[in-house]
């Protein structure tokens, strides 16, 4: 399925007036099982709406204007959705045959962009972010990959990504405890060109396989924004997203 208003390829300009993105919603929701049996975690029910509507809605609200779903685990409930509640929004479904990783399912997805450069989200996650100053600064600094950064404070669940003076990334630090850092957000600017060109597996992950591989190569950069994240993997913080995202003020370009 696949509706075709045509996006014009162009300058960086162009880009960053009509983006478009890779929401990679392929996830089983694992530890959501107790609480959202039997559905992809994106498609969670949260204050009587799938978590993939605050995510589609916040995308909409920012100049995106085409829609890949990378989809997987019980792709055909995303589709229905998708169909049924925006027929309006360009978009493609990039379906795993296979899981294939995060690394695989984006590489996936990358063979139906039309732009050179792509947003990519997980549909598990809502980093608020503006979606318009990550995309101008990955094209203004012809990086291969950009990471959106969430500062945290006193926190185990995550690992640390560390910036040079340039906004070069310096290190991937693994998950422990930290008093303060600044966590990979899972929001990215990625060049697709670059990233197909770039040697692979049939299954990798874009997290161990791409970015903590070749960010001493390429040219990997990270754009720190304080706005409002969740993660809905775990049952307490997904409880917590059905309490918050109703009265979430989404950036609006």
């Amino acid at each position: 399925m696949k509706h075709t208003d045509h996006i014009i390829m162009g300058p960086a300009s162009a880009e960053t007036n009509k983006m478009e993105c890779i929401i990679l919603a392929g996830g089983l929701g694992t530890r959501l099982k107790s609480a959202v049996p039997d559905l992809p975690k994106c498609m969670a029910p949260v204050a009587g709406k799938p978590f993939l509507h605050y995510i589609i809605e916040m995308l909409l609200q920012q100049n995106v204007t085409r829609f890949i779903f990378s989809l997987g685990y019980k792709h055909e409930y995303i589709e229905a959705y998708i169909q049924q509640n925006y027929p309006h929004i360009d978009y493609v479904f990039s379906i795993e045959d296979e899981p294939l990783g995060t690394g695989g399912a984006i590489r996936l997805a990358c063979t139906k962009t039309k732009q050179d450069n792509v947003l990519i989200l997980n549909g598990d996650t809502m980093f608020n972010i503006d979606l318009l100053k990550l995309m101008s600064f990955h094209i203004q600094h012809e990086a291969a990959c950009t990471l959106s950064l969430k500062p945290m404070h006193q926190f185990d669940r995550y690992g640390v990504v560390e910036l040079n003076k340039d906004s070069n990334i310096n290190s991937f630090k693994e998950k422990k405890y930290y008093e303060e850092g600044n966590i990979n957000g899972g929001v990215y600017a990625l060049n697709v060109h670059n990233f197909l060109k770039t040697k692979f597996s049939d299954k990798f992950s874009f997290e161990t396989d791409y970015l903590e591989k070749y960010y001493s190569s390429e040219k990997m950069m990270g754009l720190i924004q304080d706005s409002y994240f969740i993660d809905i993997g775990i049952p307490e913080d997904y409880e917590r997203a059905g309490r918050e995202l109703p009265d979430i003020e989404i950036h609006k370009q």
